[in-house]
């Protein structure tokens, strides 16, 4: 049975990819929710290091978030990113997202 909070994941990837066909089509659709609603900068921690993720971008394949410390900058997957506590808002559609990809 699924749970509820499912549900709502289910009727947000419904909403992100409503015409779209093929995954490609989908993973853009997803990827227009995610910019559109998602709240950045936020600031998170990567591999025990502090990094403010600036923005997000669509690759060929998936969706990253460039993340800076400093000078440096370094793009890594949304569905590897650990979040925040608490998350910034938008957040339910990275985890609509990580949903979809998961199915």
């Amino acid at each position: 049975m699924a749970s509820e909070k499912d549900g709502a994941l289910e009727a947000m990837i419904e909403e992100a990819t409503l015409d779209a066909y093929g995954d490609d089509e989908q993973l853009t659709g997803l990827f227009t929710l995610i910019e559109e609603h998602l709240a950045v900068p936020f600031t998170t921690t990567v591999l025990g290091v502090e990094v403010t993720v600036g923005k997000i971008e669509l690759t060929a394949d998936s969706i990253v978030a460039v993340c800076a410390r400093g000078r440096h900058r370094q793009r890594v997957g949304l569905l590897d990113l650990p979040l925040p506590t608490p998350m910034p808002d938008g957040a339910a559609w990275i985890d609509a997202y990580r949903h979809w990809a998961g199915r």
